[in-house]
């Protein structure tokens, strides 16, 4: 060969210095050199059960692969060197060790459908991470909803104060949207994997390999039907990182909240300290910078995807090396979500409700106007009617400076004669809480069902 290269017999001379610097993939591919040993054992036992390879060969190629994992999981991994990815890395050292049988490994393979399969490996490893992070997250919600138990709060739509809930019911809805995120992460590892090693460059190979026992070596469930498709396709990379950026849209929706809630306006909770910083200026502040730092690092996880479905949208088949680009922006959603995850578990852990600073902003709320609307439909007034008269009623304690549950029966008889004392204790918070007893709803009863609901899905995952 006159060049380094694994492709360097075709050249007469080397690649352009800025080129090489350029194309070189090691600086993020390096993460997979696990993977890349893993699929090279797999991929020379297969060689050597079809007899493609001698069992004297594989045994050395083997043997030795095993010792460069040791060594290099014993030393935190390979250094940089000048190789142009991972593939040749391993590669590489494997032929300072073994001399020119380590060139037999790469038999009836690419690095088209190598690389494919190593980023495969790599992405089914961390979704499962990712997923046992989500779940650590969703027990931190629980048991947060379960803390707060029986605390009212104002539940907002356009951000106004629209009806009473529970804080647990409120909470709870973090606990179903991860939910959700945790069967799209299943989804996407089950779209991660399927094998593509033995597709070659695009056209599959003339040695009769098989590719179905690989697959099984590997933990694959099963092969993919197509070699182009198998060299081609990155749609479980775009899945992933979807995944991840509604991971990350539904930690910025909560991050949003606590940040209002830690204001002075709201005032509502407390962060453990933590999770706070100060100012170089003012030394008064505490700064909800960990959860601003995750509601700015959800547009980064976007970005990711929108460059990997930028980078793949006008690709003919099939290999090109625009799609090298799917390991970074891949990479950066895995830890920015990962970080971000264990973030959110740290201060759901620690957060904590002023139960009288939020009692006390129902003092001159209207809130329970609903409940007015209902209470009148209830005995017999058509709910349009009702609600007229309840609009009526909350002018009427707009320019009495009053909250709707400070309005006495006498006052609110002007409107109906329909009222009775009941009607009193039906507009408390607590009371208008109480009230939605409709499955899903935010009752006593009804939030105790969801956290018995949402316990029993915890336990049988970590089950």
């Amino acid at each position: 060969m006159n060049n380094s290269k694994l492709w360097g017999g075709r050249f007469k001379g080397s690649v352009d210095e800025t080129l090489n610097s350029f194309q070189s993939s090691l600086p993020f591919d390096i993460v997979m050199w696990r993977e890349d040993i893993t699929a090279s054992i797999a991929h020379a036992e297969m060689l050597g059960e079809r007899g493609v390879l001698s069992a004297a060969d594989v045994k050395q190629i083997i043997d030795e692969l095993k010792n460069i994992y040791t060594e290099w999981d014993n030393t935190g991994g390979p250094k940089l060197t000048d190789d142009e990815d991972i593939h040749s890395l391993v590669e590489a050292t494997l032929r300072s060790r073994i001399g020119a049988v380590a060139g037999k490994l790469h038999t009836a393979r690419s690095r088209n459908d190598q690389v494919a399969t190593d980023f495969r490996l790599y992405l089914r490893n961390c979704t499962d991470t990712l997923n046992v992070a989500v779940i650590s997250l969703q027990k931190a919600i629980l048991n947060s909803a379960n803390m707060h138990f029986g605390m009212v709060m104002p539940g907002f739509t356009h951000l106004q104060h629209a009806q009473p809930v529970l804080i647990s019911h409120h909470l709870l809805t973090y606990f179903w949207m991860l939910e959700r995120d945790e069967e799209r992460l299943l989804n996407a590892r089950k779209m991660i994997n399927v094998l593509p090693l033995g597709a070659a460059a695009l056209a599959g190979t003339s040695f009769d390999i098989d590719r179905k026992s690989v697959a099984e070596k590997l933990g694959f469930e099963g092969i993919i039907p197509n070699s182009l498709d198998a060299v081609s396709d990155r749609d479980f990379v775009a899945e992933f990182i979807f995944a991840c950026s509604l991971i990350m849209m539904h930690y910025s929706r909560l991050c949003e909240e606590i940040i209002l809630w830690s204001s002075q306006e709201f005032n509502w909770v407390d962060l453990p300290e933590g999770y706070y910083t100060g100012s170089s200026i003012m030394p008064q502040k505490k700064n909800p910078d960990g959860a601003e730092l995750i509601r700015g690092k959800t547009g980064r996880v976007y970005g990711d995807l929108t460059a990997i479905l930028t980078t793949m949208k006008g690709l003919p088949l099939a290999y090109n090396k625009d799609m090298q680009e799917d390991k970074e922006c891949a990479i950066d959603a895995f830890l920015t979500t990962v970080a971000c995850t264990e973030i959110m578990t740290g201060m759901v852990s620690g957060l904590k409700f002023k139960s009288e600073n939020i009692s006390n902003v129902f003092k001159g709320d209207m809130s329970a106007a609903t409940e007015i609307a209902d209470y009148l439909a209830k005995h017999g007034i058509p709910f349009r009617d009702a609600h007229h008269i309840s609009g009526e009623i909350v002018l009427y304690a707009e320019s009495e400076k009053k909250g709707i549950d400070e309005l006495t029966l006498e006052e609110l008889k002007k409107y109906s004669s329909l009222f009775e004392i009941d009607i009193i204790y039906k507009l408390l918070p607590t009371s208008v809480a109480d009230a939605k007893i409709s499955e899903g709803g935010t009752s006593c009863d009804r939030v105790k069902e969801q956290l018995k609901l949402a316990s029993a899905a915890l336990q049988h995952k970590l089950s």
